[in-house]
């Protein structure tokens, strides 16, 4: 079976470009993509992190990005790097162009279709708002993913954003004084992932949250020793389940939205083959 990485970068949501990617795969028998997807790509500081990923696992590179000089920038470093990279939606683009006499507009993020993907996201959006902050545990089997952590590790708008890409995602805050219900650790279906972040950047986030709700800024809820307990706390859980982690210290929402997809999409690759191994059998 063949192998290849797939890098997957987009200025807005990426769900046309990942569309694309399926379809093109999905003509080629015994191929096995490894998809990276980096989606909201629109600086050159983002872009540059994403390149150094790229040049550790070369591959083909698809890119939808309007910013000509962000567009020019990551050519020009693929072209240094001797990559293969195609910009998919030129062609049509282009005849598109010719046959109306009128250039593309460059604002990302405009198409947006009324299908069975767009439902899909809306039933995901609902499902995950109802199923926030350890709410529902009932129906987290439902779930396609499950995300845990301490307070304040960015679990919620982690889960949103997963959300409006179409996962079902619940979460569940990680506090040593409640274990969390037991049927976190007999899930089958949904990928639980577990969130961390750094204990000065946690308190620093926690102190600007009590700021923000005109709270005391110096309280048991931002003590080094209750953080780093808390902490230890769900990383042990982490390991001990052998849930995959994601330190948000210095990834954005969508970083980490992204890393979570590559996670959840290896895991689907994984199991397909282990399928199929099954009925070979």
């Amino acid at each position: 079976m063949a192998r290849i990485h797939l890098h997957l970068l987009s200025d807005s949501t990426g769900e046309t470009l990942e569309n694309i990617a399926k379809a093109a795969i999905g003509l080629f028998e015994n191929v096995e993509a490894v998809r990276h997807f980096w989606p909201m790509v629109r600086s050159d500081v983002h872009l540059d992190r994403i390149m150094e990923e790229i040049a550790a696992n070369p591959g083909l590179v698809l890119f939808t990005l309007t910013n000509h000089p962000l567009r020019r920038r990551l050519e020009t470093r693929c072209r240094a790097l001797g990559l293969p990279h195609v910009a998919a939606l030129d062609s049509v683009a282009d005849a598109l162009s010719n046959i109306l006499g009128q250039e593309t507009r460059t604002r990302p993020g405009r198409k947006h279709i009324l299908d069975e993907a767009y439902f899909a996201r809306i039933e995901a959006i609902q499902f995950t708002i109802a199923h926030d902050d350890g709410v529902g545990h009932e129906n987290w089997e439902e779930a396609d993913i499950v995300l845990a952590g301490v307070s304040r590790a960015s679990k919620t708008p982690t889960s949103i954003y997963l959300a409006n890409r179409g996962y079902k995602t619940a979460n569940i805050p990680l506090v040593p004084e409640s274990p969390p219900p037991r049927s976190l650790f007999s899930l089958k279906h949904p990928m639980v992932v577990g969130l961390t972040v750094s204990p000065e950047r946690l308190i620093q986030i926690r102190r600007n949250r009590l700021l923000s709700l005109n709270q005391a800024p110096e309280t048991a809820y931002v003590d080094n020793d209750k953080v780093q307990a808390e902490l230890a706390f769900a990383r042990r859980m982490f390991a001990d389940n052998g849930w995959p982690v994601i330190d948000m210290t210095r990834r954005s929402i969508e970083e980490a939205a992204a890393a979570i997809i590559n996670l959840f999409n290896d895991r689907e690759l994984a199991e397909g083959a282990d399928g199929q191994a099954e009925a070979g059998a």
